[in-house]
């Protein structure tokens, strides 16, 4: 394949811009041109991702037919026959347990190195140095002696840690991690050829040389009789001057053609000495002149007077050029979906190519809403999947007890109950949902699945309840070796998948996601012996930690044009039209994370590679995407949280252009922000959805027959301040729910307070004595117990309680004085005669003094209402006094209220009087129970006409204030100052 006119040491380039694995399969051809078949299938290619092997088959696939070259991985060259006996590599999980293992015992005996919070995170990062050392050939020695005579004390803190990684390498009987081992797989493979020279062609395509292992191999192979060096994106343009300036790593790594430059120096070869690979026209000179010219070397501006007017007119090389600067990241997002949108309506291939994964959600989203499901080459994270999440969720079982927002989630979710049956499922988890709602349970246990199963009355339900009860009777652990939380949660997992009558493990492990999750769970069980013992949220944690490493490609029928694409898969693709999204500083490129061990200098002293290698290989990214026929360019000026900067690269091609106006440089900016403007007002006019009128205020007159007939005295205030709700509530049939988790807010302490007092009562008529602080102190914590899940707010209810303790046994036994308790907690009713419309009610408790007169009592946890509000709206009290005389409460017959009070129980106690008088005040008025029954039925008697709507938000106590059916009354496109308007439903 290579004569005499290309002597080694060969190194052969495509510019940017051009399809790379195309353009090498198409150089191969040519130059096998003539040959006999076999001499492609002699030909050895060398290639660094499976992507890429990938594609290549694809290319050679879609023909003409020929026979193919044998395509490697870097990474699996150590599989051939003769490097067979080196150890295989130590699985990264067991690497990472078995460190763990060690930092944890060093902070054990030094708790001031770092809290025990961070052992995984440290025993991450000492891996991935070890396997950096392995890759680089840099021996932990090296790294323990480096003079550090200018640095902080920080040093002696790492050192602890670092000489972990060299005991644990020093042991005889340690396999190599991944690193160590390609670069052992590399040197035999290179001393092997230097003994004997392959007489086949081996070609290494498609690298970069950025890591120290593969830099070695691509210089034996440029050495070897019949080998080459492909390079991706070789800037052709850039100055001998400028290739011979970068030579201090420390000043220039994060070039885009740093790497290349390393390696011809490597081979002792200049930037001519690097032929084309693909003479055809395969990329656009006057772009990569001019990209190559705006990502010089810092100092650039005398390079960018000096050389810019060598460019020639700036119009042709930007007219495949699209800016689009976004005013946020939504607006980007649409306007790149709608580019997208338009090249799958009218076949054109196109890829968005970022790392910011928060933007390719809202392109994807964007794109599900017309239906195109892009190829996103990222996947989607393992711990996301459907077996990611339920496994995660059955590890939360085993750390804590659920709520019962958590047990309904594990039900709902798509895998629980996948054996058979899964319509059975659905139908009794809805129905224990509104239980749990309905018993405001926050705990859900076993006991409280078989309380539910005993008043559904069902057999299915009872063996279905049985099921999930060992389940959760089943999950709770303690502090266990690893090997066991594994194994439990096994266990776990599947028998919630597979139901109850199922065998097996149901849907679990099948489909792409399954069977990845299988594979990561296997190999936790296989290496968890050396995990040691850990708690269950540390377990927790440590399967999600995993799980967030992998990901799946578990999207059916993606769209075949439309691709989404990280910066490394996109060094390997080729499409009409390149999106580059997320421009901005920390996104493209991204910052650098933080080493815990190394700083810049100590790496460079070290032989290490630099944070700035990774801004070099994005660099070289945006170059390579940058030079294609036609590319977006996209950035949003802010994000949610604060406004951004724009990408480097990005910023500088913008002041090239800018400082070369008798180019057209300025011209040619401009129009580059003109095209990705008329996207930007697209997307705009878009979500601009046609102006619809507000909503009126709503008063509906439903019919008489249809108007509630039944309410209770607690209603009376909501008719009286929201109609409109009575009317939801009543002639609809529309209740919220109660929430699922609910939280111990001011209901469920009055619910609290009132059996209580309820118990306290009835155990001091029994028992007088015990009419004391100290016992409802006592009945209160007895309550609280059974009743309230969550410690906290138990002392802090207990507390609230003990400081009116006091005052309120002191006032019970002035009303004691007065009357005896004969009534708690029982209802009654009375009916409107004539009207047809019934009043109901609870009375918290009801005395009877000597005289037969009744004393009504309603115990409040907040501020009772004073006599005014309780005239006009809150007419609770009134309204059961009413009825008392009238005879509501069975028990007790029609009797006289002598009185009507609230007791209310807050910081301040008080009790309040119900505005109950037998004479009148200073302004006349005289109030009476009769006379709060004939104000009530005349109110009816005015919601019984049909000519009487139900306004919302009739006289609302404030208008902060919140009802259940303001979203059902279009509530925010009226104001409360707006007239009603009146709507007759028939």
């Amino acid at each position: 394949m290579f004569g005499p006119e290309a002597p080694a040491p060969r190194l052969f380039g495509l510019p940017p811009g051009a399809d790379f694995p195309a353009a090498l399969v198409a150089g191969l051809r040519a130059r096998l041109a003539g040959s006999p078949p076999e001499a492609m299938a002699r030909v050895e290619l060398i290639v660094n991702t499976r992507r890429m092997a990938r594609r290549l088959r694809e290319i050679f696939d879609a023909g003409p037919a020929t026979l193919l070259p044998r395509i490697r991985l870097v990474t699996d060259m150590g599989e051939l026959g003769d490097l067979a006996d080196l150890p295989p590599a130590v699985p990264p999980l067991r690497r990472r347990l078995e460190l763990a293992q060690l930092v944890a015992r060093l902070i054990e005996a030094r708790p001031d190195l770092a809290p025990r919070a961070a052992l995984y995170d440290l025993a991450d990062s000492l891996a991935a140095l070890m396997d950096e050392m392995g890759v680089e050939g840099v021996d932990p020695e090296t790294v323990l002696t480096l003079d550090v005579s200018d640095q902080s004390g920080h040093w002696q803190r790492a050192l602890a840690f670092l000489r972990i990684v060299r005991d644990y390498l020093a042991q005889l009987d340690a396999p190599p991690d991944p690193g160590a081992r390609l670069r052992r797989v590399i040197e035999r493979r290179v001393a092997a050829w230097q003994a004997a020279p392959p007489a086949h062609p081996v070609i290494v395509a498609g690298s970069t040389g950025s890591r120290g292992a593969v830099a070695l191999l691509m210089q034996a192979v440029a050495r070897l009789p019949q080998g080459a060096v492909v390079l991706p994106g070789f800037d052709f343009h850039l100055p001998d001057a400028v290739w011979a300036g970068m030579e201090d790593a420390l000043s220039a790594e994060d070039h885009p053609q740093f790497r290349f430059g390393k390696l011809m120096q490597a081979l002792d070869l200049s930037p001519r000495d690097v032929r084309l690979w693909q003479a055809e026209d395969i990329s656009d000179p006057a772009r990569n002149r001019l990209i190559s010219l705006a990502l010089r070397p810092a100092p650039v501006t005398d390079q960018w007077l000096a050389e810019g007017p060598d460019l020639g007119p700036l119009g042709p090389a930007c007219d495949g050029l699209t800016l689009l600067e976004a005013p946020g990241q939504r607006e980007e997002a649409l306007a790149i979906a709608l580019r997208l949108r338009e090249a799958a309506e009218t076949g054109q291939s196109a890829a968005l190519i970022t790392p910011d994964r928060a933007l390719t959600r809202q392109v994807e989203a964007r794109l599900a809403g017309w239906g195109i499901t892009a190829d996103d080459s990222a996947g989607r994270p393992l711990h996301l999947s459907p077996p990611g999440r339920l496994l995660r969720l059955a590890a939360r079982l085993r750390a804590r007890a659920p709520s019962a927002g958590d047990l309904m989630t594990l039900l709902r979710h798509p895998l629980t109950h996948s054996g058979g049956g899964r319509n059975r499922h659905l139908r009794l988890a809805r129905e224990l949902e509104l239980w749990l709602r309905r018993e405001a349970v926050p705990q859900p246990d076993a006991a409280a699945l078989g309380r539910w199963a005993d008043q559904m009355e069902d057999a299915e339900a009872r063996s279905w309840a049985a099921w999930l009860g060992d389940c959760l009777a089943g999950a709770r652990a303690d502090t266990a070796p690893l090997s066991e939380h594994a194994a439990a949660l096994r266990a776990l997992t599947e028998r919630l998948a597979a139901g109850p009558a199922a065998e097996g493990a149901g849907g679990l492990w099948e489909r792409e996601a399954g069977r990845a999750a299988l594979v990561l769970y296997e190999s936790l069980q296989a290496e968890a012996p050396r995990g040691g013992d850990m708690e269950p949220q540390g377990f927790a944690d440590l399967l999600t930690a995993l799980m967030e490493r992998e990901a799946v490609q578990d999207i059916e029928a993606p769209h075949p044009g439309i691709r989404i694409w990280g910066t490394l898969e996109a060094r390997v693709q080729g499409a009409n039209l390149l999106i580059l999204g997320g421009l901005n500083e920390g996104s493209w490129p991204e910052t650098p994370a933080p080493d815990p061990w190394l700083n810049r200098a100590l790496r460079h002293r070290a032989g290490l590679l630099l944070p700035e290698r990774r801004i070099g290989l994005a660099a070289h990214d945006f170059q390579q995407a940058a030079g294609a026929r036609e590319v977006w360019l996209t950035r949003a000026a802010r994000t949610d949280e604060a406004p951004t900067v724009p990408a480097r690269w990005l910023n500088r091609l913008t002041n090239l252009l800018r400082g070369l106006p008798d180019q057209g440089g300025a011209q040619a900016l401009e129009a580059m922000r003109e095209r990705g403007a008329r996207w930007l007002r697209l997307g705009a006019a878009l979500e601009r959805a046609p102006r619809l009128d507000p909503a009126p205020r709503p008063s509906p007159r439903p019919p008489a027959t249809a108007r509630p007939r039944r309410l209770s005295v607690t209603e009376i205030q909501t008719l009286i301040r929201d109609p409109y709700a009575i009317y939801a509530r009543h002639v609809l049939r529309l209740r919220a729910l109660d929430p699922l988790d609910r939280p111990p807010d001011a209901m469920l302490r009055g619910t609290m307070l009132h059996e209580v007092l309820d118990r306290f009562v009835k155990a001091t008529l029994e028992a007088p004595e015990r009419l004391t602080p100290e016992a409802l102190s006592a009945c209160a914590r007895e309550v609280l117990a059974e009743r309230v899940p969550w410690a906290a707010t138990r002392m802090q209810w207990q507390a609230r309680l003990d400081r009116v303790a006091q005052w309120f046994v002191e006032t019970e036994r002035a009303r004691r004085a007065l009357a005896t308790p004969v009534l708690l907690e029982d209802r009654g009713e009375a009916e409107i005669e004539g009207l047809g419309v019934t009043l109901s009610g609870k009375a918290d408790r009801i005395d009877r003094d000597a005289e037969g007169r009744l004393h009504i009592y309603d115990y409040k946890t907040g501020a009772a209402p004073g006599p005014k509000k309780q005239l006009h709206f809150d007419k609770q009290l009134l309204l059961e006094a009413a009825m008392a005389e009238r005879g509501a409460f069975e028990a007790l017959g029609a009797a006289p209220v002598a009185r009507a009070v609230y007791i209310g129980l807050n910081a301040s106690p008080a009790e309040v009087p119900a505005p109950l008088t037998d004479t009148p005040d200073e302004a006349g008025k005289l109030v009476t129970a009769g006379q709060v029954w004939e104000e009530f039925a005349a109110l009816m008697r005015l919601y019984a006409d049909e000519t009487r709507g139900y306004t919302a938000r009739r006289a609302m106590a404030s208008m902060t204030d919140a009802s259940d059916y303001d979203h059902l009354a279009r509530y925010g496109e009226w104001e409360e100052a707006d007239d009603p308007a009146p709507e007759d439903l028939r």
